[in-house]
């Protein structure tokens, strides 16, 4: 186990480094003044015109070579840098660090349901083939993965908000709001519900889950649905394996052989797309949050996009690639744990 996961840890450099270049030579693309946004730390250098923006460029050594430039940006980036957004009129990186906790307090509360759920829903769908069980998840989940996640978000804002009024959109109601940017509310993560309950103040803690309900709802059916479909093909796969037979065939108990053995070897390439699928998510998920007026880094990534505020753009992609190799390399870590025999590879 030691040297399966020292060999994938000396990988993440070598991923980390080339994933890099390949950002860098995006940046690399664009013309001078772009690129000037990326190092400059305030939008003050358009202020002095044509003559102000050739000091600058000079000053950072905009027309080195590659490899020069190269070196001084991923120092910038190491240190925090990543030059200015128009879009959030602030530091990229201040902007992103801003976003995150937001986008990861909808994460949790969509993921770990979502995924818990698709585990139980698909072993019992493999466990009762062809019986009512399986056919009414089979049901659930084909509705699901027919819904697209804008069709479905729009649905829960007219049942939810415009006719029921339980599940308004935005992450605080005004009152709130005017609460957690008040000088006695302490910020301690930038999670609303958790700074809520760290600061005992119940009344922003509900609010804060009415409007997380709506968006989290939505994340949990469409992502539930593609892997409880995933989850009961590997279960049905996994139960026609000689050892589930021969366990059988010995009298050992069936809910022992499927919920114990069965299962837990089916889960692996469950675990590969849940992994994927929370790397997604974190990155920011854009239609949802658009939808939702959920302010979070896939509403920021799409705002930068469409205003074509390069610093964002590049600094976003910078963090989702960082996203993806980790969480990579976590389920690659987590492999063992399923399935003992990977550790000999």
């Amino acid at each position: 186990m030691l040297n399966y996961a020292l060999r994938r840890l000396l990988m993440l450099p070598v991923v980390m480094f080339a994933l890099s270049l390949m950002i860098f030579a995006l940046q690399m693309s664009l013309t001078p003044t772009q690129r000037l946004a990326a190092y400059a730390p305030s939008p003050d250098y358009l202020k002095g015109g044509q003559e102000s923006i050739r000091r600058m460029i000079e000053q950072y050594g905009l027309n080195d070579p590659f490899y020069i430039q190269y070196g001084r940006w991923i120092g910038n980036v190491l240190s925090g840098n990543l030059g200015w957004s128009e879009t959030a009129r602030q530091p990229v990186g201040t902007a992103l660090s801003s976003l995150f906790p937001a986008t990861m307090e909808l994460v949790v509360l969509a993921f770990v349901p979502g995924l818990l759920l698709s585990i139980y829903l698909g072993s019992r769908a493999g466990i009762y083939l062809n019986k009512w069980p399986d056919h009414l998840i089979r049901f659930f989940t084909i509705v699901g993965w027919s819904f697209p996640v804008y069709v479905f978000g729009l649905l829960m804002l007219l049942i939810f908000y415009s006719v029921l009024d339980w599940f308004p959109p935005g992450r605080l109601s005004h009152w709130a709001q005017d609460v957690v940017t008040s000088n006695q509310f302490v910020r301690y993560t930038g999670a609303n519900t958790v700074d809520s309950l760290l600061n005992g103040n119940l009344p922003v803690f509900f609010d804060s889950l009415r409007h997380l309900a709506a968006p989290a709802i939505s994340l949990i059916y469409v992502n539930l649905a593609s892997m409880t479909r995933i989850m009961r093909t590997s279960m049905l796969e996994t139960l026609r394996q000689d050892y589930v037979r021969t366990a059988r065939a010995k009298g050992m108990l069936r809910r022992v052989v499927e919920l114990h053995h069965a299962r837990r070897n089916a889960l692996l390439p469950v675990a590969t797309i849940a992994g994927m699928e929370l790397a997604t998510m974190m990155g920011g998920v854009v239609i949802t949050e658009t939808i939702f007026d959920y302010a979070g880094l896939g509403q920021f990534s799409a705002k930068a996009a469409a205003n074509l505020d390069f610093p964002a753009i590049l600094g976003f992609g910078l963090y989702f690639v960082v996203v993806l190799v980790v969480m990579n390399l976590i389920v690659d870590l987590i492999y063992p744990l399923l399935d003992p025999r990977v550790k000999t590879k």
